[in-house]
């Protein structure tokens, strides 16, 4: 049965809530040094191992939304279920080039689509609410440009910038004008130096 591997591991994590006292004893605000560590995993994963190193770290990342649900099913704040219809509906609501009456092929207008009804559903008062400090400064510094440029607010960037973090903030504006991804370039420069 489709699905039933998930349903078994809501069960298992349940049962590791009551039997288990480490993870009986874990909080939201205790796991979350694990969730960055098993994001930080399958994106390793990705750019250095193999379809089975993606399958295992995938399957450790999806731990931490369990273990998560499982403690606000306890609390009855919300369940694995609740998670499961939000997103649903999210991509239901968000894709109506799929689902709805919309036409949409090109990536980049999918994409402006799938912007747009997020702002509707998520009006901001700031431009840059809703990107957290604990980014990476790289991941974040594209963030920032992106959402700048969308409310077209982006200011002319220094053409010779001297102080380091506006050097480095040119740099991952150069990368976004040439579409790459300044985290992911710099961690395959850092590997290849660590390789020898």
């Amino acid at each position: 049965m489709v699905g039933s591997r998930l349903v078994e591991l809501t069960a298992v994590m349940a049962q590791l809530r009551r039997e288990c006292a480490w993870k009986a004893g874990q909080t939201h605000s205790s796991l979350v040094r694990y969730l960055l560590e098993e994001t930080y995993e399958v994106t390793e994963a990705i750019e250095a191992g193999t379809v089975d190193d993606l399958r295992e770290e995938l399957g450790d990342l999806l731990l931490q939304i369990y273990f998560h649900a499982a403690i606000a099913t306890e609390s009855g704040a919300f369940g694995i279920e609740d998670v499961a219809g939000d997103l649903i509906d999210k991509l239901v609501r968000r894709n109506p080039h799929v689902f709805g009456g919309a036409t949409a092929s090109d990536p980049e207008v999918i994409n402006e689509q799938w912007e747009r009804i997020k702002a509707t559903e998520k009006p901001r008062d700031a431009v840059m609410a809703g990107v957290p400090d604990e980014l990476p400064a790289l991941l974040r510094a594209v963030k920032a440009l992106d959402r700048l440029e969308r409310a077209g607010l982006l200011p002319e960037l220094p053409a010779e910038p001297t102080a380091l973090g506006d050097r480095l903030l040119a740099l991952v504006a150069e990368a976004r004008r040439d579409g790459l991804d300044p985290e992911q370039e710099l961690r395959a420069a850092v590997r290849t130096l660590a390789r020898g």
